[in-house]
């Protein structure tokens, strides 16, 4: 089992569940994060440090669609181990429902 994040990260971006990871299993898009299912141990310290709470288990029917998504990005993205600058406008987006459309698969630039 893993953790999957799902479309509420979505142009919020905030990083906190970057900050307590013990095992750096974030990747980062240009506005997503995912969590790649090899490397997470189930451990569940990211879920509550995710304002946008868009972290699941994998058991989770919420987080059923973002599963592949996760998978697919995590071998592409690169991998994040810091908090980085969340966008200025994430508060605007959190919670906003229908944002996987908008979901971009470019990697994150520093």
């Amino acid at each position: 089992m893993s953790y999957v994040v799902t479309e509420n990260c979505i142009k919020c971006k905030f990083m906190d569940c970057v900050e307590v990871c013990p095992v750096d299993c974030f990747y980062a898009g240009e506005n997503f994060l995912v969590i790649n299912p090899d490397e997470c141990i189930d451990c569940g310290v990211c879920e509550p440090e995710c304002p946008a709470e868009a972290i699941f288990p994998d058991s989770d029917n919420r987080a059923t669609p973002w599963i592949e998504i996760n998978s697919k990005f995590s071998a592409q993205w690169p991998n994040i181990t810091r908090k980085g600058e969340q966008p200025a406008d994430a508060e605007e987006w959190k919670d906003k429902p229908g944002k996987a459309a908008m979901l971009s698969e470019a990697p994150h630039k520093d």
